[in-house]
């Protein structure tokens, strides 16, 4: 396929990572040069995250083509990372505009991988607490959900 029939390609068509649903709220900003355009990141949810990028909604619609600081939280940290917005559509559904970026580094991709894997370890541990009758620590969840799980969700992504 040459590069002017990718080109015209839908969106849905365009897709070269698997997508795996992720809901956290995150803000963003959007960054211009050297300077924040908003002083205060604008709140919104992730739909999905996959290795070339993010998908989230938002109540503010996003400019195709801006680069943006989005902020992911977990527990008592923030990570940062950058990503160069390819769409942004209305919802049918609800008042929301779902936000499609691109990740603007490799690294952004490799830390909202993590994150993922983070809060996949956080609900494994929530749900062994449930089947166990006992709550069980992040470590032993996390020993856990590697044994079962990490080969399976490297595979996904690389």
């Amino acid at each position: 396929m040459k590069k002017k029939d990718f080109d015209i390609l839908p969106v849905a068509e365009r897709r070269r990572f698997i997508r795996h649903p992720l809901s956290i709220p995150i803000s963003y900003k959007i960054l211009k040069k050297t300077r924040d355009i908003n002083e205060k990141g604008v709140p919104a949810v992730t739909a999905n995250v996959s290795m070339g990028g993010l998908l989230f909604s938002t109540k503010r619609p996003v400019k195709v083509g801006a680069l943006i600081e989005i902020k992911l939280p977990f527990k008592d940290k923030i990570f940062n990372v950058k990503s160069k917005v390819v769409h942004c559509a209305k919802s049918s559904e609800a008042k929301v505009y779902n936000v499609g970026s691109s990740f603007y580094r490799f690294s952004d991709a490799f830390k909202t991988k993590l994150i993922e894997q983070i809060y996949l370890i956080a609900e494994y541990r929530d749900l062994r607490s449930i089947q166990l009758g006992r709550e069980i620590s992040l470590e032993e969840a996390s020993r856990e959900w590697i044994e079962r799980y990490a080969e399976r969700f490297k595979r996904l992504y690389w």
